[in-house]
């Protein structure tokens, strides 16, 4: 299976704005010979095929790098130490700061590969907003118009699993799950334009009874290593789940004891070692039901981070509308992300989920340190403009850009 990979591209200094002519190449006569050099923007080393004094440009050929004192800007820019054109003033005084980061970007998609793993338990039988869980769970998957897996088959590997178990009393009267514990029963293939596995998979079963949550998503870990994805896909777990977990250990734990803890936080190392495994995983809770700071531990996990001071962002659907919305939310997060493409300051690069780093730090704090607030603003909603014009429903969505897909730049 080819790798999608359909890049555009934005130049956005980190601390400006390009200056509007196409090319410095186009405004020669006859451009260098140099700027009919191919090159893909995309693959963040475009700029090693371009010779000497040229960069990669969106348009796939090499284009000329300006220098601080040749004049090749024009009246009211000015060239950066890296080459780049940048208007000098505006309404709110000067554009760019000699110190900052000239970091660069390409907002490129990449096709993710999503396991999607569903909460099978007794509890997804409750009502919910004119349907119960279960079935708004189908609807938010499969639903023609409006169902994530409907809309982006063509444009994510999708797989599904739905888990939980059966119990029964041990001798001392505690419930115990029956082995083999936990009952995952998952779609055959993951791929594109996968609907029809997954539309089988949740008509053909129904809730059933508990909910081990870590050693699901265990098995989920240990599926994505013997069955990697394509090289390039990035590996994603979207958990959906309706309460508080179990374990097959102790398959009923009292609400608001030590034993609910400790299911708790085997279902946050379970996040935490599929991330360790390159696996990230989001949280979606599904209803009103109480959890306490179990959901935001386990998105912290399942980020990276750390599962008590962590802020990464946790879902919450409490009517089949809001659960729709986030699994819409959650899948396109990994579909059209930004990319540090390396050129500009040494240091920038893009960590595994496409987050873009300066020296190590993630930008919006990089750039606010060395900018100031609004060169970092003006850098983010320049991304921001891309990533709206990618979006499949044509919907502009700030908190998507902002405050998850571009996590932790809007943090």
């Amino acid at each position: 299976m080819s790798r999608l990979l359909m890049g555009f591209v934005l130049f956005a200094a980190a601390c400006g704005s390009h200056k509007s002519f196409e090319s410095l190449c186009a405004n020669q006569v006859p451009p260098p010979e140099a700027c009919m050099t191919a090159c893909d923007p995309a693959s963040g080393t475009g700029d090693a095929t371009c010779p000497g004094g040229f960069h990669c440009a969106s348009t796939g050929k090499c284009d000329a790098l300006c220098t601080p004192t040749g004049g090749e800007c024009g009246n009211g820019y000015s060239c950066t130490n890296d080459g780049f054109c940048q208007q000098e003033s505006g309404d709110d005084g000067p554009i760019i700061d000699a110190d900052c980061p000239a970091v660069h970007f390409t907002a490129a998609k990449t096709t993710p590969t999503v396991e999607l793993l569903i909460d099978q338990s007794g509890t997804m039988t409750a009502a919910y907003g004119g349907t119960d869980r279960w079935n708004a769970v189908r609807q938010a998957l499969l639903a023609p118009n409006t169902g994530v897996v409907s809309k982006l088959g063509d444009k994510v590997v999708f797989g599904a699993s739905i888990y939980s178990n059966k119990s029964k009393p041990d001798m001392n009267g505690q419930e115990v799950g029956i082995t083999p514990c936990p009952t995952v029963t998952h779609t055959v293939d993951r791929k594109l334009n996968n609907l029809a596995q997954i539309q089988k998979l949740l008509q053909d079963n129904n809730p059933d009874e508990d909910t081990p949550t870590a050693e699901s998503i265990d098995a989920i870990r240990a599926d994505f290593m013997a069955h990697p994805p394509m090289q390039g896909s990035p590996p994603i777990i979207v958990l959906a789940t309706d309460g508080l977990p179990d374990t097959c250990a102790d398959a009923d734990p009292p609400a608001g004891s030590g034993r609910q803890e400790a299911a708790n936080q085997k279902s946050v190392a379970a996040a935490k070692a599929a991330y360790a495994a390159g696996i990230k995983l989001f949280f979606l809770f599904v209803g009103d039901d109480q959890a306490g700071n179990h959901p935001q531990q386990m998105a912290n996990a399942g980020a990276g981070k750390d599962p008590v001071t962590g802020k990464e962002k946790f879902y919450t659907a409490k009517n089949p509308a809001e659960l729709t919305a986030a699994f819409n939310e959650i899948v396109w997060h990994p579909v059209v992300r930004p990319q540090a493409v390396g050129r500009g300051r040494p240091g920038a690069r893009a960590d595994r989920y496409g987050r873009a780093q300066w020296h190590g730090a993630y930008l919006r704090h990089g750039l606010e340190r060395r900018c100031g607030r609004r060169d970092a603003a003006l850098a983010r909603r320049r991304v921001q403009h891309a990533q709206d014009r990618e979006q499949p429903d044509g919907r502009r969505d700030v908190r998507l850009r902002l405050g998850h897909l571009l996590a932790p730049w809007g943090r």
